[in-house]
């Protein structure tokens, strides 16, 4: 066992939690600079410290009807011992899953958090000893990685049912999902004077254009483009952006935020980041524009996958279950402002629904598939 496997930390939920504290600082659900985990810094979600975010549902915040979807009332009890690795950030989940241990009182829930692809690794090494009977993993990559090693079990169609097939395998099911956008400055454009083709943007988009190309998710997106329209086609493209003089920011948070002051005219970044900003400024001059289809159309997922050692599989199988119950699915939109995965649940925001969005078809589990992607963007001069 690695250094890291020793110093992960363990969580262990065994007590019962009569109500949640406020979520107070909240970073956003994407991936780092590695695409390894939940970062994103600058987070919060702009709550007063006063009431639990799930305690909210349905109480009208933000103008928001209750969810539709399953509630937890109606999905199967937990009952017994649940240990979950979880690629996703403590301060990101940690209240979601006390929130669904505290609804039951014989159930016990241990969670260990780290790095996904850490985790991945940590279940390999620990053979048929691993305590793990959830892998819950901030992209899609890590779950195909589990799963490539044969470490996960066959999900259920009933819970696979509850999600759209691009975002799903018979192995793991996504929870919630992140778009790639344009964000806009609105003082200086118009949603429909945005090119509808992210390849095109480098020759007709006639504004300043910003990204963080050191940012796991912006790589991502490099490698879809790769995957879909070839690396030759891709090279073009970012010698395009670089020669139209895009600007590079630490993250996309701060990409964002750069659109919204008016020192660039739009970017390309996750679609969280502008509702990041938007929560903090209701009035920014910032809004989201879609390409269609293509790379930057990308929609990654967060997700679980029931571990082949789960002592309960029927236990494990639940819980993921949980994730997208009305009440998770509401939590991820209105605190990570995730897309939910569930149509009955909308994003928080003037966004489509996740039934709306033209994404690509790719096998998502190829993004966190970054070396040759950041081989070539360096390739052409851009630093990382």
């Amino acid at each position: 066992m690695d250094e890291r496997t020793t110093n992960t930390d363990v969580m262990d939920r065994r007590r019962f939690v009569a109500g949640l504290s406020a979520l107070g600082a909240v970073g956003l659900a994407g991936c780092g600079s590695a695409g390894n985990g939940d970062t994103g810094g600058n987070g919060g979600n702009g709550g007063d410290g006063t009431d639990s975010d799930i305690d909210q549902i349905g109480s009208g915040r933000e103008g928001r009807d209750a969810p539709g979807g399953t509630p937890i009332a109606e999905m199967p009890d937990l009952e017994g011992e649940l240990t979950v690795y979880s690629g996703r950030g403590e301060f990101l989940v940690g209240e979601l899953v006390e929130y669904i241990e505290s609804q039951y009182d014989d159930f016990s829930l241990t969670v260990r958090y780290g790095g996904s692809t850490d985790l991945v690794n940590q279940i390999a090494n620990e053979g048929d000893g691993s305590p793990a009977d959830v892998f819950y993993s901030v992209n899609a990559g890590a779950l195909g990685a589990l799963a490539d090693e044969g470490r996960t079990q066959t999900l259920s169609e009933e819970i696979t049912g509850m999600v759209r097939g691009e975002f799903r395998t018979e192995e793991w099911i996504g929870t919630s999902g992140r778009a790639r956008t344009v964000p806009y400055n609105t003082d200086a454009y118009s949603a429909e004077d945005l090119p509808s083709d992210i390849m095109v943007y480098p020759d007709e988009f006639d504004g300043t254009l910003g990204w963080a190309p050191s940012y796991g998710s912006c790589q991502a997106f490099i490698t879809a483009m790769r995957i879909l329209e070839g690396d030759e086609a891709t090279r073009e493209w970012l010698n395009g952006v670089v020669e139209a003089g895009i600007q590079a920011y630490p993250d996309e948070f701060a990409a964002c935020q750069a659109v919204a002051d008016g020192e660039i005219d739009a970017a390309f970044t996750n679609h969280y980041y502008i509702q990041r900003v938007l929560d903090g400024s209701p009035e920014a001059s910032i809004d989201t524009a879609f390409t269609q289809g293509d790379a930057g159309a990308v929609f990654n997922v967060a997700g679980a996958a029931v571990v082949d050692t789960a002592s309960d599989t029927t236990l494990a199988e639940n819980f993921v279950r949980h994730l997208l119950s009305a009440e998770s699915q509401d939590y991820f939109a209105r605190s990570t402002f995730e897309y939910p995965l569930i149509p009955d649940v909308e994003p928080v925001g003037d966004l489509p629904t996740i039934d709306e969005l033209d994404v690509p078809d790719i096998d998502l589990t190829q993004l966190s598939n970054l070396e040759a992607t950041v081989d070539l963007m360096r390739d052409v001069g851009i630093e990382i």
